[in-house]
């Protein structure tokens, strides 16, 4: 197509395009629709297809350059982002935006101008030689103890207790509870029935684990709570409140020994108990290899961007927090406008909640910029070998065979998140070696796993 451009970057990688259509260009393809639809068009008074092409320009002359317009706009920008490079052409969810409408004359050039996002092109300083703190873990018998008083927990029978017992710290409670007006009646809308939960675990609103030890099953009692003014509800902090609890059930909960006959128990490959501790250790020394190595990518990842720093387009991040936003509504197994009518009648707007996601997200999208750049251009291949050897690996990660990791990954969508993983493990490997790893804080295993870690 006879036609020149012109590319000029803005701020947050946007690009300004400027076109210009050379008039011979036009009057072709004005002539081109021009005879396409006098052999088609009917005019009353003349057999279809034989009205004068003259008559027709008369009668529909200006639709039709409205409409040779928009096509030749359309192919030239076809033609343009096609050969365009990355950093040329608009991302797939910027749709370029027409400064204003040009006009159609065919004794002259037509001239127009586009604006749209395109991926960031950054030029990468700093990206290897940092210090990386990694948190000294040990697993030693104390994270032992933990993880099989776990195992012996999952492994509880619950029986009823008898009548006359007393509730006590550890037992499952089942209680009514409400609260009351100054009067002692019940206030309307408080009520709660079949409430459950483990009497010293607090999870409870009203935190009345204190006041319901020592009651038997079948009894009732009155009792007032005044929470301070940080207590961690917001809606009753620095509140009193008088509350009525019923214990309408009290069960126990009766751990098994930690012996052989729970490690059988547990399953089958264990014979007895060091069989089951020899595989605990195992499986947690793994998790402990993974989660350090996942700190130390996070860790590479933060360093990376704090040292080249640069503008996301608005466009990208507005698509990450809409995606956040529909996945959020697949949680909640509803619709992305009844969410937000959920969320208005807890008190918070969708532009409040995505507002609070932003930090996050751009944080998140720079990352994903910078591995993209630096997996191109340090031409990271993986090759069919590689991905065997990660089904292996993976397959006795989780004690299953091969072929059941290969039909998982049978889908060739899932495969080929599985291949680039595998890249960026690489580049973060190949990052982290020219990297200073110093001994961070002290941490027990447990903590290392809890949320925000």
């Amino acid at each position: 197509m006879n036609l020149t451009k012109k590319f000029t970057k803005l701020d947050k990688s946007r690009v300004k395009l400027d076109v210009t259509i050379g008039k011979e260009e036009l009057a072709s393809s004005y002539q081109s629709l021009l005879q396409k639809y006098a052999k088609s068009i009917q005019i009353p008074g003349f057999r279809k297809g034989k009205a004068p092409v003259k008559l027709l320009e008369q009668k529909y002359g200006e639709a039709l350059k409205g409409d040779v317009a928009g096509d030749i706009m359309e192919k030239a920008l076809g033609e343009i982002f096609e050969a365009a490079t990355e950093f040329e052409r608009p991302l797939p969810y910027s749709q370029p935006v027409m400064d204003s409408v040009p006009s159609f004359d065919l004794e002259k050039d037509m001239a127009f101008s586009v604006t749209y996002d395109t991926f960031p092109e950054v030029k990468l300083g700093t990206v290897e030689g940092f210090k990386i703190e990694v948190p000294v873990v040990a697993i030693g018998d104390a994270e032992m103890k933990e993880e099989l008083e776990a195992i012996r927990e999952r492994n509880a029978v619950v029986v009823d207790r008898n009548d006359g017992d007393k509730a006590a710290k550890d037992n499952i409670a089942t209680v009514n509870y409400s609260e009351l007006d100054e009067a002692g009646a019940v206030i309307p809308g408080t009520e709660r029935q079949d409430f459950v939960f483990t009497i010293g675990t607090g999870y409870n609103v009203f935190k009345f684990d204190d006041e319901i030890t020592g009651m038997k099953k079948g009894e009732t009692k009155d009792f007032t709570k005044k929470f301070p003014a940080d207590f961690e509800d917001k809606d009753i902090a620095g509140t009193t409140k008088k509350i009525r609890v019923t214990l309408t059930a009290l069960k126990a909960r009766n751990l098994p020994d930690l012996d052989d006959e729970l490690a059988q128990d547990v399953s089958e490959k264990y014979k007895n108990l060091d069989d089951l501790k020899a595989d605990i250790k195992k499986n947690m020394e793994t998790a402990l290899e993974n989660k350090l190595k996942e700190l130390k990518s996070n860790a590479l990842l933060e360093k990376l961007i704090e040292k080249n720093p640069f503008e996301l387009p608005e466009s990208m991040v507005a698509a990450e927090l809409e995606s956040r936003w529909q996945m959020m509504a697949q949680r909640f197994r509803t619709d992305v406008e009844q969410l937000e009518k959920l969320m208005a009648a807890s008190g918070q707007s969708k532009a409040d909640m995505l507002a609070s996601w932003k930090p996050e997200a751009e944080k998140l999208l720079k990352s994903r910029v910078i591995v993209e750049l630096l997996l191109k251009d340090r031409d990271i291949k993986v090759t069919p070998e590689d991905v065997e050897a990660e089904y292996a690996k993976m397959a006795e990660g989780a004690g299953v065979t091969v072929d059941e990791v290969k039909k998982h990954y049978a889908d060739p969508r899932r495969k080929e998140y599985l291949i680039d993983d595998i890249k960026e493990q690489r580049l973060y490997a190949e990052l982290l070696e020219k990297c200073t790893l110093a001994k961070g804080k002290k941490t027990a295993f447990a903590d290392l796993f809890k949320d925000g870690q």
